[in-house]
């Protein structure tokens, strides 16, 4: 009986102390719980009650440069009274490739905060960029409010621009001759009529205008200046053998940007540029003008160049220069071959043009397989990896003996050195006095 008893209180007891126990607990959940829903109800009102938010703005240019890292500024502004912590996600156009962008900074009441990130596209044309988001938070970092600003901004990518505004600068501070040209001495001389002018002392006697002496009855003389204005046209192949990547760049838009920058230089030696673009067809024709505002027309024409998956024409380039292209010029022609073969079925047109021009063909190397000569053989596959590769590279430079051969002038270079080289020619063709 006594037993029984005290099991019966014992279980009274255990009833009290757990009913006690769960009553505290019930207690401290439900000031937990309000404490909780306190903070969020500030949190809400912090972040939604004021009209005063958060505000920013993606500043695009109108342009980018393809192949170059173009800067994307952004600015932030906090409105709110309190301090906040902001999360940037940008949405990048699709030609990127990017989603996984993220910026985080925390600012003060009414502070202005200006950055920027670098793209790098690859490819011209229209770059559509979507929502600039901004996840907002208060100090308590309970809850983020979204805001988007400016979708669907469209900036379009031309030719680099920056290229030509970096080489324009070379030029005029004749830094060139730093990186490769060695100055030539000048063969032969071209001048054009200036003027008639009196004769005065160390005028040279054989430029003395009888004509002009006999009306006038005093000496007069003829007076001559070097010829500037001269013909010189970037020719682009537009053909399968430009589509060949290097970085993420294609050989035609090396080609394209090294016609931008070449050309900018060429008007600020007071040269007369055009252009051309063939594959199957002449694609492109513009002729040869001196005027500074025609490098926006050229700029506009590159643009919208592309290459084809056709083998190119030479004949029909051949016939369109006889037709289109009277003058003596210069013609650097922007292509690709990859076997010597190839080159000798076109020799007969190049030889052709180059009896009427200056001709240059601007051929590239390939930089992979430099890397594959480079590395050390270690099984037997290596070794015909290497073998073959030297076998490509002994072609190019055959190519090379074999323009040189039939009197036509070339460039080897890198797809990254493509610019500075071909300034450096152009450079030195006129120090040599050969158009």
């Amino acid at each position: 009986m006594h037993k029984q008893l005290y099991i019966y209180m014992a279980i009274v007891s255990v009833s009290f102390l757990l009913s006690f126990w769960f009553s505290s607990i019930y207690a401290i959940a439900w000031m937990l719980t309000t404490v909780i829903i306190v903070i969020l109800v500030i949190d809400l009102l912090m972040l939604y009650g004021s009209k005063k938010t958060i505000k920013a703005r993606r500043l695009l240019p109108d342009k980018f440069s393809n192949s170059d890292q173009n800067p994307v500024p952004i600015t932030i502004t906090n409105s709110y009274n309190f301090k906040t912590f902001c999360d940037v996600i940008d949405e990048l156009p699709l030609q990127f490739q990017k989603r996984d962008f993220s910026y985080q900074v925390s600012l003060i009441p009414n502070e202005i905060h200006n950055f920027e990130y670098l793209v790098r596209p690859v490819d011209r044309g229209e770059y559509y960029f979507g929502h600039l988001n901004i996840y907002v938070s208060t100090p308590l970092k309970v809850i983020k409010r979204k805001f988007q600003f400016q979708n669907e901004q469209m900036v379009m990518v031309y030719p680099s621009i920056i290229q030509m505004q970096k080489y324009d600068f070379l030029a005029i501070s004749n830094s060139l001759t730093q990186m490769g040209l060695k100055k030539i001495r000048r063969i032969g001389n071209t001048s054009e009529f200036e003027q008639i002018k009196e004769y005065v002392q160390g005028d040279d006697f054989r430029t003395i205008n009888w004509k002009a002496t006999a009306k006038r009855a005093e000496l007069m003389v003829n007076q001559y200046q070097d010829e500037k204005s001269q013909p010189i046209y970037s020719v682009i192949d537009t053909g399968r053998v430009m589509k060949m990547p290097f970085n993420g760049l294609k050989l035609l838009d090396y080609a394209i940007n090294s016609t931008l920058a070449f050309s900018n230089v060429a008007l600020k030696k007071h040269d007369k540029v055009g252009m051309l673009s063939f594959s199957k067809k002449i694609e492109t024709f513009l002729p040869a003008i001196h005027k500074l505002t025609y490098l926006n027309r050229i700029l506009e024409n590159l643009y919208n160049i592309d290459t084809q998956f056709s083998d190119s024409d030479y004949g029909l380039l051949y016939a369109q220069l006889k037709r289109k292209v009277t003058h003596r010029s210069l013609l650097l022609l922007y292509t690709n071959f990859e076997h010597i073969s190839a080159l000798k079925r076109q020799m007969p047109y190049l030889q052709a043009i180059s009896k009427k021009h200056v001709l240059v063909v601007v051929l590239f190397e390939n930089t992979e397989l430099s890397t594959i000569i480079k590395e050390h053989a270690e099984d037997l596959q290596s070794i015909y990896h290497k073998t073959i590769a030297e076998k490509f590279a002994f072609e190019k430079r055959l190519m090379v003996k074999e323009l040189q051969k039939h009197g036509i002038q070339s460039v080897l270079t890198t797809p990254e050195n493509l610019t500075i080289n071909t300034i450096n020619k152009y450079l030195e063709i006129k120090a040599r006095g050969l158009i």
